[in-house]
């Protein structure tokens, strides 16, 4: 089968190539893939991994063969899942425990933006506490995560401030239910409950002064690649705020991941929340759409059809 894999050289170090069948465990099922979603992490590894790695998390598709053990979707069942960094490929295993069955009127593009972007987005919203009534600030509004965050805590009664770096990053972030969407560096006095934070740096430091006392600051990502700084009174001035590192990867450790995949995919077919698919590329040709994402010219999420 083909899968796209890591190269030496080429544009962004990847290559169509033939790899061997995945070989299910008996608690997985195995997908034919029919669109996957590409994160600006998976990028960022791109260049770390030996020639011949696999990538990809968020995919797509059909089960073919169901689980050995019994558990899962059938055969048949178009699902989508949290696939083991081996998902740009035309077919893999995924553990059932991270597998949900698509509503009828979900697509396969829309489905493969969720399960990274959305399981961020609603566990950083969880970590942060009680949302309704609460005002929730989210940094790199623009992005995958951001905008799923920005609808989920609209959805559960909070106001929601939106921080991004352009004002053409700021399209359509009041239809998606952010109260006010302003620019990095602007002058902010708003006081804040809940801070979720993707940027690091300087975002970072101008962000936590708006968190009142008690408040929660929750960090899913660095984006500056730059050091994470505090102001210099943090404790001082703001006595009893929480600050957390979500790392995916861990957390799903800790959680149920099949319930989670299930309700973000039921809010879809619910039009509760839109994974805001912003461009959908043929994987046999992703340079140019992976040149714009790594560009942040893509609002929203890219994905790859097969």
């Amino acid at each position: 089968m083909k899968a796209l894999v890591t190269a030496a050289g080429g544009d962004f170090g990847l290559r169509l190539d033939s790899v061997a069948e995945p070989e299910p465990r008996p608690g997985q099922a195995l997908v034919a893939v029919g669109a996957v979603a590409v994160n600006r992490g998976e990028l960022s590894l791109v260049g770390q991994l030996p020639p011949g790695s696999r990538l990809g998390w968020d995919v797509a598709g059909t089960v073919l063969r169901a689980a050995a053990d019994g558990t899962g979707p059938a055969a048949g069942t178009r699902v989508l899942g949290l696939a083991d960094l081996d998902g740009w490929a035309e077919r893999v295993a995924v553990d059932t425990g991270r597998l949900a069955v698509l509503p009828a009127s979900v697509d396969l593009p829309t489905a493969a933006a969720l399960p990274v972007a959305g399981l961020t987005a609603l566990y950083a919203l969880l970590h942060g506490g009680r949302l309704l009534g609460r005002t929730v600030l989210v940094t790199g509004a623009a992005g995958g995560v951001g905008r799923l965050a920005v609808q989920l805590a609209a959805a559960a009664g909070a106001r929601v401030v939106a921080w991004v770096g352009s004002a053409e990053r700021a399209a359509g972030l009041a239809e998606l239910g952010a109260d006010a969407v302003e620019l990095y560096g602007a002058e902010q006095t708003e006081p804040v409950d809940v801070l979720l934070d993707s940027c690091g740096g300087e975002v970072l430091t101008q962000a936590f002064r708006t968190v009142v006392p008690g408040g929660s600051v929750v960090c899913f990502g660095n984006t500056a690649r730059a050091e994470l700084r505090l102001p210099l009174d943090w404790g001082r001035l703001r006595p009893g705020v929480g600050l957390r590192y979500l790392y995916l990867f861990e957390e799903i450790t800790r959680q149920n991941v099949a319930r989670d995949l299930d309700f973000l995919v039921r809010s879809v077919a619910d039009g509760r929340i839109d994974p805001q698919v912003a461009l959908i590329a043929d994987w046999t040709d992703p340079t140019a759409a992976f040149q714009r994402l790594q560009d942040r010219k893509v609002d929203g999420k890219l994905v790859l059809a097969l």
